[in-house]
This record gives structure tokens, sequence and C-alpha cells, in this order.
């Protein structure tokens, strides 16, 4: 296997665990093993001890000897100051989209496939669909450290009552606030997208994360 494609396989490992613990599905102090979860993907224990190591990196997970990898617990007050900063950057983002009359219809299709993993109760697919949306939004600014720095707070994002939104149907409707979102910025009124990214992360703190 080349390098290249190494370092493929070690992102996309990356992501799907991600996923996983942005979807609540770990629990603080719970212990992950990569010998397990290496089974689990079908592939050797390398490229998932390096995903879970660049976790570590991140404040995300801690290394446990001759055990694995703990799940490290984001309190209450990390999660209020995550939304925080997600309202002031992204709110702010879609007003200047809208200020400088970017094209952002190519999001549009992926607002259509979060509806759809919504509605069929795709989590780990709706996460990954609504963190391509999101970013491409911000990516049309061309500012990447702004990006960067958005992307970092999602993935320390932990949205413990997703699975119960989606089993009531609640999911579909927060999916459909992206479609809504692009009409907002289409519609040349800087403080009407604003203010419709603000009703959208607004279920970040309070539905999603509780």
């Amino acid at each position: 296997m080349s390098s290249i494609q190494v370092e493929s396989l070690r992102e996309k490992i990356l992501a799907l665990i991600r996923q996983s613990l942005v979807a609540g599905e770990y629990k603080p102090g719970d212990i992950i093993s990569a010998a397990s979860m290496a089974s689990d993907f079908n592939v050797s224990n390398s490229p998932v001890r390096e995903a879970m190591l660049e976790l570590v990196s991140q404040g995300i997970l801690e290394v446990v000897r001759n055990r694995g990898f703990r799940v490290l617990p984001v309190s209450d007050h990390d999660l209020d100051e995550i939304y925080e900063l997600r309202l002031w950057l992204e709110s702010r983002a879609m007003r200047e989209l809208t200020l400088r009359g970017v094209d952002v219809e190519a999001s549009r299709l992926l607002a259509l496939e979060t509806i759809q993993h919504a509605r069929r109760l795709e989590l780990r697919e709706f996460l990954d669909a609504d963190r391509r949306f999101h970013l491409s939004l911000l990516e049309r600014l061309g500012n990447v450290r702004l990006t960067k720095v958005v992307e970092n707070l999602r993935d320390q994002t932990r949205l413990y009552g997703i699975q119960a939104l989606a089993e009531a149907g609640k999911l579909v409707d927060t999916a459909k606030e992206h479609v809504a979102l692009l009409d907002a910025i289409q519609s040349g009124d800087p403080m009407v997208a604003e203010n419709a990214m603000t009703l959208h992360l607004a279920h970040i703190r309070s539905d999603w994360a509780s």
C-alpha cells in the first residue's frame, strides 16, 4: 500500500471515529481499543492507532497504558463555549457571504443530502453531510483559518440527544433548515442570513446536546 493510500485510510478511520464521538456513541470515560476497532473496520492496527493518537493531540482522547484510549469528558461549560464561538463565527460568515454576493448554490445538494439521511435515521451519514455542508459555506469565503477553527470546534461537540431527536422525527426539521439557510443567503439580505444561521445553531446547545 502506498503512503498516499495509508494516509487516505487513516483519514477515513479518523472521520469515522470523530462521527461516533460527536454522535455520543461513546461516553466520557469509555475505553476504546485500537485492536478491537481495527477488527471492526477490517484493517490493521496501525492506521487506527495513528488516528486515535491524532485525537489525543486534540485533547479528545487520552492514552490508557495497556488498555487503549479513554474518551475525555466535555463539560457543559465547554459546550457553552463551543456553541458561542460557532455562533459568532458562522452567523457573521453568513452575513459576509450575503454582502459579497457569493454563489452558494453548489451547497444545495449537500443540504438535500442531510434531509435524506435524517429521514432514514442514518446518523453517521447525516453528521458527515452536515459537516460538509457547513464547511462548504465557510470555504466560499476563502478564509482557510476560519474554516479550520470551525472544523475543530465541531470535532469537540457532543450531541448526546441526537438519537432521540432522530427517532422522534425532529432531525428532519433541523436538516430542512439548511435549505432555508441557503435561501436566506440568496435573498440578498445579510441580516436574514445571519438570523437563519443563529436559529439553526440554537439546536446544537439545546436539543442536540441534551
